[in-house]
């Protein structure tokens, strides 16, 4: 179990907050801290009237301590020197791309996250994402990407959901793939859980194909199984157990 630092984001978080919670960070420096950078230009342009002394947005979190490794920042859509500060500081981007369409707040970019070196993992949004489901925010990732001539492969974009998003964490020694000793917490995928998808499946030539499918048109359909720490806990079929 571990446990996160979330001041809702600098427009919203005083001084003295940012100054306790940085605090908080320095005081445990095992938990996390996520919040929100750059998601749209009206936010940019607020947090430069409320911080006029700071650099930048990024640059007020820098101040007040909260960069960094386990540091997590969801959006990062409308960046200008923080690309760098990212980098430096290890900290790390949750890429939101369900609630970015869904408010028209702007498109990633991904190539410069790889161009820089700033960890990436794919994330959802509580509050204007429109789906959890890996799947669909994927197939969304990969129209994001497309709409900035960057073609997303699926290798890229499973390893974004995967050991991608176990980095970002600071998590890869205990999730993110099947390596000997790590936790075994996953999801067993039926690539054709619909007519639509059995058809595609069926005209695959390759596993590149497969996946590629798989990723455009799955859904919470596909799970088949969810294991935790290698236990079946659901399975499709069977009969949910009633809560305790």
């Amino acid at each position: 179990m571990g446990y996160a630092l979330t001041p809702r984001f600098a427009p919203t978080s005083s001084p003295q907050l940012l100054s306790v919670v940085g605090a908080l960070k320095r005081e445990y420096p095992d938990i996390w801290l996520q919040t929100h950078l750059s998601e749209n230009p009206q936010e940019v342009a607020w947090v430069k009237e409320l911080y006029p002394e700071r650099a930048g947005y990024f640059d007020v979190y820098h101040h007040y301590g909260l960069t960094g490794h386990r540091s997590v920042f969801a959006h990062c859509l409308h960046l200008e020197e923080e690309w760098q500060c990212l980098a430096t500081t290890r900290s790390a981007i949750a890429f939101c791309q369900t609630s970015n369409l869904f408010l028209g707040s702007g498109l990633f970019n991904l190539q410069k996250s790889w161009d820089v070196g700033v960890a990436v993992g794919i994330g959802t949004d509580v509050g204007a994402g429109t789906t959890f489901n890996a799947l669909e925010t994927l197939s969304e990732a990969y129209k994001v990407a497309q709409l900035q001539h960057y073609r997303l492969s699926v290798y890229e974009a499973f390893y974004h959901v995967r050991l991608g998003a176990a980095q970002a964490l600071a998590l890869e020694g205990v999730i993110g793939n099947f390596t000997v000793g790590k936790e075994a917490d996953m999801v067993v995928l039926d690539p054709a859980a619909t007519p639509l998808q059995r058809l595609r499946q069926q005209n695959a030539k390759d596993i590149h194909e497969r996946l590629f499918a798989l990723m455009m048109l799955g859904d919470d359909r596909n799970i088949f199984q969810t294991l935790l720490q290698g236990e079946i806990v659901w399975q499709r079929g069977q009969q949910e157990r009633p809560a305790p």
